[in-house]
């Protein structure tokens, strides 16, 4: 699959300060942004929050955090003011008000899931996203554990919760498994949970909106060419109003549910392959639907003998368009590794870093594209795109510097950058 060069720079930028280069591997989430009405949110890896006019770019507010081991992982729009959730020894959302900044509510995940049992970064309490519907946000969070040194069993104690516009926790779900993503539509809120090491036993869980009772759960059949395929499940989920669209990490295919949970179809996104004397695969990470079709998004190439490779899935880091019967309309290559994908109207925008084993300076950006007619249009960045949010037709983005392992060169800045989906 041929990777597009890119067709345009962005140039409007707002400094959001220094910040540790990431590196040639991917070190997880430590930033977030938001498009709220007249306000662009942007979450920092030390954990304060810049409000930025949409228009002019300049600073309204800025909100400090002045503890320790925070960034911000997730935001949205939510109450008239910006939900955000860290990655922190709390595990905190917090809803700062969209004129001011001030904080008019925090509550602590790490009250339902646990405090960290280690001091480094993969093992505090993290809220992997947020998303609102009707009267709530919903936030899934989640706290990592290993027994014993790096060879110990995984452990997760995970929550989502429904949170009322003045703080109230209205209900909660909780579970030993490791939620990723959620979505929601009019009565239903969907949970994605990636791995289920314990006695949680479904990848894809529906809950009802008002009240958090479960109204369904699925799992995708796993595949015998990954032993440790056991746990894992669902990568993303999306809603339709006739049933939902899934990524499966099981057996890395594409799903189309219908409304009772049966398979109407599914799609090979990025099964293992056999290239040479390997089996390469690589993960859906992640999916959005629309009447007008589905989008699939797959991440790195991995092998199965120990998982490092060389090669390449020739499915791996891409985009693909489904029409509404299954029938693949489009596809293209992201060239690097996407993080994220979100969406408005019938455009999807989805920033990207490098592939680790690849090191591309030039598929840094965000990627636009028409749901139904792909289209991508690739808006490039110095650094790797970490962080997206869409509304309106603007696209906001932040940037961050990397530096890559083999030969320490510096590229990027920390920066936000805003364009338009058109």
């Amino acid at each position: 699959m041929t990777y597009n060069k890119p067709s345009e720079s962005v140039t409007d930028a707002v400094d959001l300060g220094s910040i540790d280069s990431a590196g040639s591997r991917h070190a997880g989430q430590r930033s977030a942004v938001a498009l709220a009405d007249d306000v662009i949110v942007a979450g920092r890896a030390d954990g304060d929050c810049l409000g930025v006019d949409p228009s002019t770019l300049a600073e309204r507010w800025r909100a400090c955090c002045a503890r320790e081991s925070t960034s911000v992982v997730s935001a949205a729009p939510f109450a008239g003011g910006v939900l955000v959730g860290e990655r922190s020894p709390c595990g905190a959302v917090r809803l700062h008000d969209a004129d001011t900044g001030a904080v008019r509510w925090r509550h602590d995940t790490s009250e339902t899931v646990g405090a960290p049992t280690r001091d480094t970064r993969f093992f505090l309490p993290y809220v992997a996203d947020i998303v609102v519907g009707g009267d709530y946000a919903y936030v899934a969070a989640r706290r990592y554990e290993r027994a014993g040194d790096a060879g110990g069993e995984r452990a997760f104690e995970s929550v989502v919760l429904a949170l009322a516009p003045d703080g109230r926790v209205a209900w909660r779900y909780r579970t030993d498994a490791s939620p990723i993503a959620l979505a929601t539509d009019a009565d239903r809120v969907a949970v994605a949970y990636n791995r289920c090491p314990g006695d949680h036993d479904a990848g894809l869980v529906v809950l009802d909106a008002a009240t958090g009772a479960e109204r369904q759960c699925w799992n995708p059949p796993t595949t015998d060419a990954l032993e440790r395929s056991g746990d894992r499940r669902v990568g993303d989920v999306s809603f339709l109003s006739d049933g939902l669209a899934v990524t499966s990490h099981a057996d890395f295919r594409g799903y189309r549910l219908d409304r009772g949970g049966d398979v109407r179809w599914r799609v090979d996104l990025a099964t293992p392959t056999v290239v040479g004397d390997e089996t390469r695969y690589a993960y859906p990470n992640h999916v959005h639907a629309t009447p007008a079709g589905v989008v699939f998004v797959t991440g790195n190439t991995y092998a199965v003998e120990g998982r490092e490779t060389e090669g390449t899935h020739d499915r791996a880091t891409a985009a693909f368009g489904y029409a509404a019967d299954g029938d693949q309309r489009w596809s293209a290559s992201l060239g690097g590794f996407a993080t994220g994908l979100v969406a408005t109207a019938d455009r999807v925008a989805i920033p990207v870093a490098q592939g680790f084993r690849t090191r591309d300076p030039e598929v840094h950006g965000v990627r636009i594209a028409d749901v139904a007619a792909g289209d991508i249009r690739h808006v490039a960045t110095d650094g790797i795109t970490t962080a997206v949010a869409a509304a309106d037709g603007r696209v906001a983005a932040i940037e961050e510097p990397v530096r890559y392992h083999d030969n320490g060169e510096r590229r990027g800045a920390y920066r936000l950058h805003v364009t338009t989906t058109n």
